[in-house]
């Protein structure tokens, strides 16, 4: 149930594109009629075409929706060719005839494909759009205990694989059950007694093939595990291959993905073992069941009676013929179904996972900061762990705020919820007295600009790193950014000034460089309220002094939340914070928290402040 669940699922992506459906549908049946009528063709013009002597011209039968009208009529044609020009001349009338019909055939075959790539394409797209728009969605803590290889597989293998085992499936779907089915009417009309034998033989074969595919969705689901195991691990070797140098563990690194690579080899080999098992199998058992019928039909026409003659048997084996192929692809489209419904399933955790932080139906609009942020009794915990305990604090607009204390403290998790990157545990955070929950997500997070410890850059050029986020950025308004984070100097330096590409998260830049870029990137937002998680952290003293000068100013005019281990650039705070243990135990300006002696005066006498 769960399995066709999935699949209909997956089909609903397939919707939007019916246009696209129908009209493979359409050129399907055109497919359809002129395979059956030139298979349906061969064994008459075989018959009147080898017979002894003279043909006798066959009365021309009444029009009806039957094969026996079709079959009769054919004879009737074919019988007046042969007695008005000769056999050759039939012959070469009935050899263009056939050229036409399988032209005509395979144009609808084309087309029917041509279709279908719409609905494969369009399906895919939405289905890896919604797949990306739900990461974007998804609050931070859902990605703690993932590895970013695994989400990154399943957007890209997992997608890749719904395409190639579901979506290419479709087509065999709408075509090969209407082919089975209009074959099967035309046998019936022919030899109701043979088909119905046919019938009752065919579906053991399916049971059989059927077996084979519940084993392959198992192993295919692991084998795409395993594989986002590995494009995790490649992920991360290239991220701290600096370390891995360092520490010297390259044997140690090969020896992990080797380890890997190999689980995922033979679980891959066992798939492939199974899926190639299909195509022996069943041309085996399409054989048997063509040697089966051959056999039985034989034994009618050699029995005697009104059961079926020669042309008609002949026809009936060409016709029979061409069902083996759909039926063949339908089971082997069966295992490629389980592979990808087995992908399809781990693409749904994603889109099914629960959007913890939401946004409340006729939520509130704000597009200004006008008193103040409130901090009321707020708890909240990673899983077990409790990280802030009854924090109470109020920030009034224009204030410099501080955070300190050490590692671990709750320092960062405090601003990150904020703007609601996690969700408080139990308590609120309000701005302007209403809880944060009731504000529309993205107004609130519009008011805030943020720069945290760890420099986040995107491979792309300088200017579109700074303007990220913003559209219609005039140059003039990025190169006033980048100079009050006492950034133009060295991007002015750079092969292509602001056009010259980063590289993937920087990397092309020093780490001052490239927290100063993230600084002005904040700056040209311009917002309210200014977050910043170690924000100097990555400078040299030089460039430290220069930035710090420049964030003084910039924070004069806006509400300022910093969090900082190097207390020197604090000393100036409205207020200093001292958190510890996910508490607050000390709050106050530089000079009293000094005088008071304790925990933040420990902390500076380490930095040696003085």
């Amino acid at each position: 149930m769960a399995k066709q669940k999935t699949f209909s699922r997956v089909l609903t992506y397939v919707k939007p594109y019916w246009d696209s459906i129908l009209l493979n549908l359409v050129f399907n049946l055109m497919t359809i009629f002129f395979s059956l009528f030139s298979f349906a063709l061969v064994g008459p013009f075989l018959t009147l075409l080898f017979k002894e002597g003279a043909v006798e011209v066959v009365a021309k039968p009444e029009f009806s929706f039957t094969s026996d009208y079709l079959m009769g009529y054919l004879n009737w044609f074919m019988s007046s060719l042969i007695a008005d020009g000769g056999k050759y001349h039939a012959l070469v009338f009935m050899c263009l005839l056939l050229l036409v019909a399988f032209f005509f055939r395979n144009l609808g075959r084309f087309f029917a494909c041509f279709f279908m790539a719409n609905v494969r394409v369009g399906a895919v797209h939405d289905l890896r759009r919604d797949v990306y728009n739900k990461i974007l969605i998804l609050p931070l803590s859902f990605y703690h205990s993932r590895q970013k290889g695994d989400t990154i597989a399943r957007i890209t293998t997992d997608v890749q694989e719904v395409e190639v085992s579901i979506l290419n499936y479709l087509e065999m779907l709408i075509k090969d059950p209407l082919t089975i089915l209009f074959f099967f009417l035309f046998m019936i009309t022919l030899s109701p007694k043979l088909t119905l034998f046919v019938i009752l033989v065919l579906p053991v074969a399916g049971l059989l093939i059927g077996k084979v595919g519940k084993m392959l969705k198992k192993e295919s689901k692991e084998g795409q595990t395993k594989l986002a195991g590995i494009i995790s691990t490649v992920e991360e070797t290239i991220s701290g291959l600096r370390i891995i140098k360092a520490f010297n563990a390259i044997r140690y690194s090969e020896d992990k993905f080797e380890e890997q690579n190999s689980d995922y080899t033979k679980v891959l080999r066992g798939i492939h073992r199974k899926r190639d098992m299909s195509s022996p199998m069943s041309e085996f058992l399409s054989s048997a069941v063509v040697i089966l019928v051959l056999w039985f039909g034989g034994k009618l026409i050699l029995g005697g009676g009104n059961h079926i003659d020669a042309g008609s048997f002949i026809s009936y084996i060409v016709v029979f013929s061409q069902i083996i192929t759909p039926a063949k692809s339908f089971s082997q489209g069966y295992y490629n179904v389980q592979k990808g419904v087995a992908s399809a399933e781990r693409i749904f955790e994603i889109l099914d996972a629960e959007e913890v932080i939401t946004e409340k139906e006729n939520a509130l609009s704000i597009k200004d900061f006008k008193d103040s942020i409130e901090y009321k009794d707020v708890h909240f915990s990673y899983g077990k762990d409790e990280v802030l305990k009854g924090i109470n604090l109020k920030i009034l607009k224009g204030k410099f705020i501080a955070l300190v204390g050490e590692s671990g403290g709750g320092k960062s998790t405090m601003a990150d919820l904020l703007p609601r990157f996690y969700e408080v545990g139990s308590g609120c955070v309000s701005i302007d007295g209403h809880d944060i929950r009731e504000y529309k997500i993205g107004d609130l997070r519009d008011l805030m600009g943020v720069v945290s410890q760890e420099t986040i850059l995107f491979n792309d050029t300088v200017f579109n790193n700074i303007a990220f986020g913003m559209e219609n950025v005039s140059k003039e308004k990025v190169i006033e950014a980048a100079k009050i984070a006492n950034a133009h100097e060295f991007i002015m330096e750079l092969e292509h000034g602001y056009d010259t590409r980063i590289g993937d998260r920087g990397m092309n830049l020093s780490g001052g460089q490239r927290q100063r870029l993230s600084i002005a990137r904040a700056v040209l937002k311009n917002p309210p309220i200014l977050i910043l998680d170690e924000a100097t952290s990555s400078l040299d003293t030089e460039s430290e002094r220069l930035v710090q000068d420049a964030l003084s100013k910039v924070m004069s005019q806006r509400t300022s939340i910093v969090i900082a281990h190097r207390l020197s650039t604090i000393q100036y705070a409205d207020e200093i914070v001292v958190l510890q243990k996910g508490q607050i135990i000390e709050r106050g300006k530089h000079d009293d928290l000094i005088a008071l002696g304790g925990v933040y005066k420990k902390l500076t006498d380490l930095q040696s402040i003085g």
